[in-house]
């Protein structure tokens, strides 16, 4: 046993040192430690020491001195952060509770450092889940609880997204409100009992309005129909009546055109007889001679002729030349009767 220890006790100091701090290294080493992941959608931050580096690290594989450096992964995506059973009264006195209101958040890239070193890590304990308590009290303290459960429930979410941003803006401008979603607020029975009371007669109401409604557009239809009904019988009557107009006067103008044929036609008539008579009249005028006349006399006579039988024969005879000298002398005789009298 003694050159054994006798070995031991001359070993190097320095070598010894080295083998100490070698198995430190060679367990972290195995452990892994050394080296860590940051998630997609994230950034590593790193403590020294207890003092926050500015080193901020992208997604993937990174070294770091285990037991030296700390780190702690920062989601910089969308994230919806859950704010539940948050009480507060209203201005007249009733206390309500919201079960849950959900703020939809994003943490900037670029200000990561600034908003880890004035808040930590759980910066939105500051800026969301503690800043939508203190909102919504505010709110449910200057409104009503018709105003809060009913009036002014839609405007709520708005609201509460501008009040937040509006302070994130300010004091921590790396947070991103992108939108806040509030539920219903839970009321004491009895006043939620009234509610729907009102609720029911108020859609009694509506049902009643809307009945109301539809008999006038019923009443609207049929009267339109009739109106419509109305206006066609009275524009097939105009046109019944302007085809009935149209036909009288188309025989009027008919007639009147028959009329004026007939008048020209008589007219033609009468002028063709009177011409007629006229030319008679005229031929006549030529054909008075004593020569005519007894030629007349003698047809007449001809035409005339009988036969008397019987003892006693007629006294007369007339001869037509004896008749015809005497209507020949009788118009000598008027002619100089005539001739002679005085022309007033």
């Amino acid at each position: 046993m003694a050159p054994a220890a006798s070995i031991a006790v001359h070993l190097p100091l320095a070598f010894i040192v080295a083998v100490w701090l070698t198995i430190p290294l060679m367990v972290a080493a195995l452990n892994m430690d050394f080296l860590h992941q940051v998630p997609e959608g994230h950034v590593g931050v790193y403590w020294r020491g207890g003092a926050l580096l500015k080193t901020v690290s992208d997604p993937g594989f990174h070294l770091m001195l285990p037991y030296v450096t700390r780190y702690e992964p920062i989601q910089v995506t969308l994230q919806t952060d859950e704010v539940k059973n948050i009480p507060c009264g209203t201005k007249g006195g009733v206390m309500i509770y919201f079960e849950k209101i959900e703020v939809v958040n994003r943490l900037r890239k670029e200000y990561v450092y600034e908003t880890i070193l004035n808040y930590g890590v759980k910066y939105d304990k500051t800026w969301v889940y503690d800043k939508i308590h203190h909102e919504i009290n505010q709110f449910c303290s200057a409104h009503s609880l018709q105003e809060v459960y009913i009036d002014k429930f839609d405007q709520i979410d708005e609201i509460m997204k501008e009040a937040i941003q509006r302070d994130c803006t300010r004091y921590a401008p790396g947070i991103e409100i992108i939108s806040v979603r509030v539920t219903k607020p839970s009321i004491p029975r009895t006043i939620a009992r009234n509610y729907e009371q009102m609720e029911e007669e108020r859609t009694k109401v509506l049902i009643a309005t809307e009945m109301q409604k539809v008999v006038e557009k019923e009443a609207e239809t049929l009267k339109k129909k009739a109106v419509t009904e109305a206006e066609k019988d009275a524009q097939v009557s105009m046109i019944y009546m302007n085809q009935k107009v149209n036909e009288k006067e188309s025989i009027k103008r008919q007639q009147e055109i028959e009329n004026e044929i007939f008048l020209a036609r008589e007219k033609s008539l009468a002028d063709a007889n009177y011409y007629r008579v006229m030319k008679e009249a005229e031929a006549n005028q030529l054909k008075l001679t004593p020569q005519f006349l007894e030629m007349k006399f003698i047809e007449s006579v001809t035409a005339n002729t009988k036969i008397f039988f019987g003892d006693k024969i007629p006294g007369m005879i007339l001869d037509q030349r004896l008749f015809g000298n005497f209507v020949f002398n009788e118009d000598v005789q008027l002619q100089k009767s005539e001739g002679s009298k005085p022309h007033g």
